[in-house]
């Protein structure tokens, strides 16, 4: 505050009543104070004032008008009243007859000895306003939460998602986003953000894409067309146009992808056909590596996505780790075909089902697959349990009381045994070498154990 440099010249000898005047002018609220911070006297110029009970206050000490958090400013300004400077204003709310509280900028002057006079501006506007901007600004945070979890969705959607998708730019043509199955088919793996579209496809089908994206941002959308990659795998390629703020985006499509330039009607409604099949479908390279899996291999394995099975090595999903997929393997590489290999299939959450698997051998190109069609028989080996004992087991169980506890445990070992080679050679197709690495055996032990239990054609020598 910067007063009059010469307030005699400027102003002269005011009235009391001028003063009184200019102060009720200039404040909104003019309280007259004693030495001991008395109101003796009240000035105000609104209506809204007196209905705050304002002239109430006269009488009272000044600090029992103001709520508890402003005690000790008022305590504050009235031990700095009678210095050279005078103080800064300091904002005071007072107590309403109605329970609310009136806020008021106040600063104290002297006037005589004993005498001050607390000049006030009312602030309720200004707490409205600041009230408005503290909600203007929780809803802004409200909102840019909602906003971020919608792209956090959006984001675990597109990256998620099994299909194909590119968003380019409409005007510059370049790759913005690209989700990992769409860096798999087009790029082989390879990182397509800021690439031109049309990238990764066949040079002759560059022209027919530059137009599907033209008719996309003419008309908002664009049907489907029949292009190749540089690899010639066909895919059938869409886009729509979508506006963020002051850009236009595609939003390209990439599905159907079949390998060969020329793929039939015939061989896409045969890949339908094994998409919608009641029995599992895998499809692995020579490692056992899943290429490609069917909606009810998804059930079985308890997985929610195409992409979780990607990549990962069906023996992962069986029975027996490492020995079901050397004996599938194995026997695919010998004979090209498997038949009713019965095992167990794991889900990812614990589950173990009773399965049946036949599998065969294909190329593809240079490549070699395999496929494996994969029957869920649990309630078909449950109705068989149920249906007996196998006669040596039914045997033993009639030797209980008979015979010693020892002699018999001794005996259902060498029932289990030989029920345990039996089936290993049954699941073979009697192949010794692959029996013996089913059951954790050198070839050695097993001859041993087949001699011992009078099992095979040991004359024949090895399989």
């Amino acid at each position: 505050m910067s007063p009059f440099r010469d307030p005699e010249t400027a102003i002269g000898d005011l009235t009391a009543q001028t003063a009184s005047a200019a102060l009720v002018a200039a404040a909104d609220v003019a309280l007259a104070l004693d030495a001991a911070g008395v109101i003796v006297d009240v000035a105000h110029n609104g209506l809204e004032l007196a209905r705050d009970g304002v002239a109430a206050w006269i009488g009272k000490p000044w600090i029992e008008t103001v709520a508890t958090d402003s005690r000790r400013k008022v305590e504050e300004m009235l031990a700095a009243v009678g210095g050279e400077a005078i103080p800064p204003p300091r904002q005071i709310n007072h107590l309403t007859p109605k329970g609310g509280e009136l806020p008021v900028s106040y600063v104290v002057v002297p006037v005589r000895e004993g005498r001050f006079l607390a000049l006030g501006r009312e602030m309720r506007s200004f707490a409205a306003l600041q009230h408005r901007l503290v909600e203007a600004q929780h809803a802004t945070e409200r909102e840019y939460a909602r906003l971020r979890d919608a792209e956090m969705r959006y984001r675990l959607l597109f990256q998620m998602a099994s299909e194909a998708l590119l968003i380019v730019d409409a005007a510059t043509r370049r790759i913005a986003e690209a989700n990992p199955a769409a860096e798999r088919v087009v790029g082989g793996g390879k990182r397509l953000v800021g690439r031109t579209f049309p990238y990764g496809f066949a040079t002759d089908d560059a022209p027919d894409l530059e137009r599907l994206a033209a008719r996309a941002r003419a008309t908002g959308k664009a049907e489907a067309i029949s292009v190749r990659l540089i690899d010639g795998t066909q895919l059938e390629v869409s886009a729509a146009l979508f506006r963020q703020e002051a850009s236009a985006f595609l939003l390209v499509r990439l599905g159907g992808a079949l390998s060969g330039a020329g793929a039939s009607e015939d061989v896409r409604a045969a890949a339908a056909i094994l998409e919608s099949a009641p029995e599992g479908y895998v499809a692995t390279d020579a490692a056992g590596v899943i290429r490609h899996v069917n909606t009810a291999f998804l059930n079985l394995a308890q997985l929610a996505t195409e992409e979780q099975a990607l990549g990962e090595s069906l023996d992962r999903f069986l029975g027996r780790p490492g020995v079901d997929m050397t004996v599938l393997i194995s026997t695919l590489r010998e004979s090209g075909s498997v038949r009713a290999f019965a095992t167990s299939m794991r889900g990812e959450f614990g589950s173990v089902v009773d399965v049946e698997i036949c599998a065969a051998r294909t190329a593809e190109g240079e490549r070699q697959l395999y496929g494996f069609l994969i029957r869920n028989v649990e309630n078909r080996n449950g109705a068989r349990r149920e249906g007996g004992l196998p006669r040596s087991v039914e045997q033993l169980t009639e030797l209980v009381g008979r015979v010693p506890l020892r002699d018999l445990v001794r005996e259902t070992t060498d029932v289990i045994e030989r029920l345990c080679i039996e089936a290993a050679l049954e699941l073979t197709g009697d192949n010794r070498a692959s029996a013996a690495e089913m059951l954790g055996l050198s070839r050695q032990s097993l001859y041993v154990k087949l001699r011992r239990y009078g099992l095979g054609d040991l004359d024949g020598g090895e399989e």
